[in-house]
């Protein structure tokens, strides 16, 4: 019986993931005109921030229970997931286009707390103080976004004017993907522990692909309609708030431990990082068989993580 309800709030929740995104999509765009920034900002912070906000109540919420490997391999497999299947996935069904300042600042940023992330994870804990330097490096990386303060483009202009319902509008898509992805994530946890999956395994993939399941719908729709910035922005933005946020926060808060097997999992989310900024840099867009080729690392580090 409780496999049915699970398996019923799992398609629900993921209606409701969709329909929130659309909302998303239509209001950040329409915002960004307003405020005569270029969708990438807005997609690099306010949406960002919003389609990141079920990692962080997962995320957090594991570091206070003590359970360390669910919390960081939440957020190790969310940016692995986001870069594999979620980028790789929406190039496939269209090419991304990117811009200079995506690759030269924000995928530098990247990759650079990627890398610091995996010098703070090398005695496999995270202590309070190395969490205290990735949250301040937040406000630090949001202060020089709003200090450059990209203007919009001629390609950023979407239809329709700014409205003040627009902002309800995305305050309402964002609370109900999140408050879908969090049902998604309980239930498919669930369903995984049911089937006797491993704290890490679950916390790296199946928790993971639920809680970036916001990430997966509002990038689609953004692409689909043609607002590259706000959909390269949005998974850029998310992985850049996951460490520095997220887990940054979460150590903060309590510090946290991995295992041998875990760690190897960032040399992966590393690898993932550079190809992608270095795709991103050829031709200034990511081609259908770039994502192609993201979906299949993806695919073959889950089944990794499935073998451990």
């Amino acid at each position: 019986m409780n496999y049915a309800v699970d398996s019923i709030i799992i398609v629900a929740t993921i209606l409701g993931l969709w329909w929130g995104a659309v909302w998303i999509v239509e209001a950040a765009s329409r915002i960004a005109k307003r405020l005569g920034v270029s969708e990438l900002i807005i997609g690099l912070t306010v949406v960002a921030m919003g389609t990141s906000a079920p990692e962080f109540a997962v995320t957090v919420g594991a570091a206070l229970k003590g359970q360390g490997a669910i919390s960081i391999g939440n957020v190790v497999g969310s940016n692995i997931f986001n870069l594999g299947f979620i980028l790789g996935g929406v190039a496939l069904v269209r090419a991304i286009t990117t811009t200079r300042s995506l690759v030269y600042r924000d995928g530098i940023v990247m990759i650079g707390i990627t890398f610091l992330l995996l010098f703070f994870l090398r005695d496999l804990t995270m202590e309070r103080w190395e969490g205290g330097i990735l949250f301040a490096l937040l406000f630090v990386y949001i202060g020089y976004l709003i200090y450059t303060r990209e203007p919009m483009g001629a390609d950023d202009i979407p239809e329709g004017d700014f409205q003040w319902l627009d902002i309800p509008r995305l305050l309402i898509g964002l609370a109900l993907v999140v408050t879908s992805g969090h049902y998604l994530v309980e239930s498919a946890s669930n369903l995984a522990r049911a089937f006797g999956v491993t704290e890490w395994v679950i916390g790296v993939t199946i928790v993971a692909a639920g809680t970036s399941a916001p990430e997966l719908v509002t990038s689609l729709i953004a692409v689909l309609r043609g607002r590259y910035g706000i959909s390269a922005g949005n998974l850029i933005g998310s992985d850049i708030f996951n460490l520095l946020g997220v887990l940054g926060l979460a150590a903060l808060l309590q510090p946290m431990g991995i295992s041998d097997a875990a760690y190897s999992s960032l040399y992966v989310l590393s690898g993932m990082v550079i190809l992608v900024v270095i795709m991103m840099r050829t031709g200034w867009k990511i081609s259908r068989w770039e994502g192609g080729l993201l979906i299949l690392i993806n695919i073959i580090r889950w089944w990794m993580d499935f073998q451990r």
